[in-house]
């Protein structure tokens, strides 16, 4: 991610793309309606494959476990790591997301690899 700081317009649009990306391989993520979103963060409310709840902070330092339930800010920074993506953020906390996401890209894959021997 980079330093600049994004207006409180972009970052919903930020948000969203970035869900839109993950929104296959979670069961639930969405923009907390509850917290306060800003310029210079936003959350996340987050369910993964293995339903578990988490509360992910996004920020110019990238996507951060804040909580372990829907609107929770309780842990600490120190508690929990930046990860660039939120991509990363899921392989680190998720079995089910590392399962879903290779089996869309071998499946991709191999796709592609048919197209070629056909042509």
């Amino acid at each position: 991610m980079t330093d600049k700081v994004l207006d409180e317009k972009t970052w919903p649009q930020e948000a969203e793309a970035a869900i839109n990306d993950i929104r296959k391989h979670v069961k639930v993520a969405s923009i907390s309606s509850q917290l306060h979103n800003n310029n210079q963060r936003i959350y996340i409310n987050l369910t993964t494959l293995e339903s578990t709840d988490y509360c992910v902070e996004m920020s110019g330092n990238g996507f951060r476990v804040v909580g372990r339930k829907y609107d929770d800010t309780t842990l600490s920074s120190i508690e929990n790591m930046n990860y660039e993506t939120p991509y990363a953020l899921l392989n680190n906390i998720s079995q089910k997301y590392r399962e879903s996401f290779g089996g869309e890209l071998m499946n991709k894959l191999l796709d592609l690899a048919a197209r070629n021997s056909e042509g």
